[in-house]
């Protein structure tokens, strides 16, 4: 047999075969004995003679039956906690404590037992991040059960030594093997990633204090002092966060500090942690390390606070050395032009031959308010929920939804995937989230020198010349090795003297806050994490959902446009989307023009933090280029004439435009 097809849904755990079938499909795939085809024949005969006395009522013959609820109470927890099922915790947990000692001793014994084979499997790849979440669920479910009777315990054992139990510290943490400090840093709302690791390391019986999102760095230094933690964790998604970490590396050299600092989310990089935030902190005893997912994390706070510390950290900071010397080595290697000279290789568009879009329909500011999860549920794009999973399929079954075709993965990616839809209805049903955003669409052109998009409330204020907001923009300096132009975005909208539109929108998913708060409650992580992944697809399934309705019918310069959704995420379609603070126009701060346009907090209620991040947190915000030869692209690092230049049009000190733009810098600030 080459190829077996199967149920995913229904398969079995390795452990929940019985033992004489087992053997008889090792020895037949492995071809280990001379009779295993004789076996197998004579194994499935009786599963199909069980089968149909099953059928028949169950009368035709004695078959045993089997079951892990069968199984000693040690051994029912131990497979609860591996198979994720929290169906039985409770009356589990109350048996087991009827025979235990103490209540730790459960704590102690089948459930961290339970913890270490999942860590183990985990660890060797046997285990995915979607089944540990799950036995994660199980194992608070089970802890919570047994805290009240541990704390009483506790009183009366403090009260037979003559001891006041008020003065018992209950934040006693001495069983843990380590103790660690999370947060999401100052200005940045987005936590999920955060949340998988701090379940990760829990689950490997580290001690997790998560602090929460926007976090100041004197709150994280605060916290890290209050819990006397053996290392701190910075999260962030959004570029500012970068700097801000490398601000929390500098007070934490400058405090004499002297925990490992590790640095993660989906902006961060090795190379970013490596050049702009380990200089400022790491030694050997306190290193500045990038873990670049959940699945690593374990085995590097493990290593920093195991026997072999000193030679781990030394083959990073050897690494980390390395890539500075080649970062710095690039720099010099890499030629930009002047910011004069890429103004002179821009892209310029013939407006007389291809003009640009016909007026929209409707000019001005719309609230939408009136879309429902179940409009935007067809154009999900599943792959990106995958990947906060940690769900990846190799080729030929990368993404959704050969994904579930991956021999490794595609098992456990469809159980996720139907646990999605499971949840997905119920939020549906119970509208415990919903949609709502703002549109502007607004007379535009590109100002005279061509850097900047000017906007009009009116066609009045555009023959008039009295814009209403300037949206600054930024343009390619890298050499290039082809004749390819030096792009802006200022360059897809047309001067002064043609009728040219831009549009904008700020989209946000509501509810998401409330039902993680309720399933933080429940101690169920899973559905905590699930309701944030589900979060984000709705309002970026809502963004693809609002994009199609403004080319089609609110501006409606695609009206005639026929693609369906595979084909709109494919980008099949007429114009762009890019969204401030990503490649094309990297500066976080044009997000405050927008939200001024389309008055997005008070038509909407999208708020922006002190860095710029929508709230809530699966919120989505674009600006929409008609002319068909707009596309993405990415503006890459940039020289400080452009800087000094791009600082004086938003009417800003150059040192704050620097701060903000400090990713795509080609220079070490002042």
């Amino acid at each position: 047999m080459d190829v077996g097809i199967v149920n995913a849904h229904e398969m079995l755990a390795l452990s929940e075969v019985e033992p004489e079938i087992k053997t008889g499909c090792d020895n037949l795939v492995f071809n280990k004995t001379p009779d295993a085809t004789d076996v197998m024949l004579e194994l499935t005969k009786k599963e199909k003679e069980r089968l149909e006395a099953l059928k028949n009522g169950g009368g035709a013959m004695e078959v045993k039956q089997t079951s892990w609820r069968d199984l000693d109470v040690t051994k029912r927890l131990e497979h609860a906690l591996i198979n994720g099922i929290s169906q039985y915790v409770d009356q589990d947990v109350e048996e087991a404590r009827q025979q235990a000692e103490k209540p730790l001793h459960i704590i102690e014994g089948p459930l961290m037992d339970g913890m270490n084979i999942i860590g183990d499997l985990f660890g060797a790849g046997k285990m995915f991040l979607p089944q540990v979440i799950k036995s994660a669920r199980v194992m608070k479910k089970a802890v919570a059960y047994l805290i009240p009777f541990m704390e009483e315990e506790k009183r009366e054992k403090l009260i037979a030594e003559g001891k006041n139990p008020e003065d018992f510290n209950e934040n006693d943490d001495s069983n843990f093997a380590g103790k660690v400090l999370m947060a999401t840093v100052k200005g940045d709302v987005h936590d999920i990633g955060k949340n998988i690791v701090a379940v990760v390391l829990g689950c490997n019986n580290y001690k997790v204090y998560d602090i929460g999102v926007m976090c100041s760095c004197e709150l994280i230094l605060e916290k890290a002092k209050e819990y006397n933690v053996d290392v701190i964790g910075l999260s962030g998604l959004i570029t500012p966060s970068l700097d801000e970490m490398v601000v929390v590396a500098k007070e934490m050299s400058k405090g004499g500090f002297k925990q490992p600092l590790l640095i993660g989310g989906a902006t961060t990089s090795k190379m970013h942690t490596a050049v702009k935030v380990s200089p400022n902190y790491f030694t050997l005893e306190h290193p500045v390390i990038h873990v670049l997912d959940a699945s690593r994390s374990v085995t590097v706070v493990s290593s920093l606070l195991g026997e072999n510390k000193e030679d781990y950290v030394t083959d990073i900071m050897e690494e980390y050395e390395e890539m500075r010397e080649d970062y710095y080595a690039g720099l010099e290697d890499r030629y930009f032009l002047t910011f004069d000279q890429a103004k002179e290789q821009k892209l310029v568009i013939d407006f007389d031959a291809v003009p640009p879009a016909p007026a929209p329909n409707k000019l001005g500011v719309t609230v939408i308010d009136n879309v429902s999860l179940e409009d935007v549920v067809p154009y999900i794009d599943w792959n990106p929920f995958f990947q906060t999973w940690e769900l990846r399929g190799r080729y030929p079954n990368r993404g959704y939804p050969k994904i579930f075709n991956d021999e490794a993965v595609g098992s456990e990616a469809k159980k996720l995937f139907d646990d999605a839809q499971k949840l997905m209805k119920e939020i549906i049903a119970n509208k415990s989230m919903y949609l709502k955003g703002v549109v502007g669409l607004f007379a535009a052109n590109s100002t005279e020198d061509g850097e900047d998009v000017n906007i009009y409330q009116s066609e009045d204020d555009r023959e008039n010349g009295e814009p209403c907001h300037k949206f600054c923009m930024l343009r390619q300096q890298s050499e290039k090795e082809s004749d390819d132009p030096y792009l802006s975005q200022a360059d897809f909208i047309a001067p002064a003297g043609y009728k040219d539109h831009l549009g904008m929108f700020a989209v946000s998913c509501f509810g998401c806050e409330e039902l993680v708060a309720k399933y933080e409650s429940e101690h169920d992580d899973y559905n905590k994490i699930m309701s944030q992944a589900l979060a984000d697809r709705f309002v970026e399934a809502f963004a693809e959902y609002l994009h199609r309705v403004i080319r089609t019918d609110m501006w409606g310069y695609a009206k005639d446009e026929s693609l369906n959704e595979e084909d709109l995420l494919k980008i099949k379609y007429v114009g762009v989307r890019p969204a401030p603070g990503y490649p094309s126009q990297p500066d976080h701060t044009e997000k405050t023009t927008m939200w001024n346009a389309i008055k997005a907090k008070e038509l909407a209620g999208i708020t922006l933090s002190e860095s710029l991040s929508m709230i809530p947190a699966a919120s989505v915000s674009a600006l929409v280029f008609a002319h068909p030869q707009s596309c993405y692209f990415a503006v890459g690092q940039v020289g400080k004439d452009q800087v000094q230049s791009y600082a004086e049009r938003k009417n800003m000190e150059l040192e704050l435009a620097e701060r903000w733009l400090s990713p795509i810098l080609n220079y070490e600030r002042d």
